[in-house]
């Protein structure tokens, strides 16, 4: 498929060390270089500001998604291509999912996790066919494929759906799988127990 638009969730903080933050900031310099329009949650802090700065540092289109109360506490990214503001998280989620062609998540907390779980619940029932990818920094999702492989282990996700996540340590690695990713057809039986 061809990527013109990625989704990058991602942490409202830096985490420890420097890795997270360089990667962030080459996820966006990288999608700049390829074309390929940066979405994202809007703010200017953290791994979010990193991969906007990124993107925009090397010429890239960049959208955030902002709910007001976050605006409110003056965390919106003021140099952007485009500022979307909206009233709740779920307005924020929809709208990302809307604008994007595929979906990258960084390092992050609570609020990444809801994000990338609604995206993979919302491919496991057919409502997109995007790919998604995890960006594994320094190890950072190793607990993640763990916990991911043993709900299929334990029958809890068809490993059908389990493709649908990509996960690599590297970014040109993680675009070209992205890239080659075919979603699975709707045939696959969802049960009660998986949503």
């Amino acid at each position: 498929m061809s990527i013109k638009s990625v989704c990058v969730f991602c942490g409202s903080n830096y985490g420890l060390g420097t890795a997270f933050k360089e990667q962030a900031a080459l996820l966006g310099t990288t999608l700049a270089q390829r074309g390929i329009e940066l979405i994202y949650g809007g703010a200017h802090i953290g791994l979010m500001g990193a991969v906007a700065d990124g993107a925009l540092k090397a010429g890239g289109r960049v959208v955030g998604v902002l709910p007001r109360f976050l605006e409110e506490k003056e965390l919106a990214h003021n140099g952007l291509s485009e500022l979307i503001l909206v009233d709740t998280m779920h307005q924020r989620k929809t709208i990302m999912n809307e604008r994007c062609d595929a979906v990258i998540t960084l390092p992050g907390g609570f609020g990444t996790m809801d994000e990338l779980f609604e995206m993979l619940t919302w491919a496991q029932l057919g409502l997109h066919k995007k790919p998604i990818g995890v960006l594994n920094v320094n190890g950072y999702y190793d607990s993640l494929i763990f916990l991911t492989e043993n709900m299929v282990a334990k029958g809890f996700i068809q490993p059908i759906h389990h493709e649908s996540l990509i996960i690599s340590a590297d970014i040109d690695t993680l675009l070209g799988q992205m890239n080659d990713y075919k979603a699975p057809e709707m045939s696959a039986i969802i049960t009660a127990d998986e949503t």
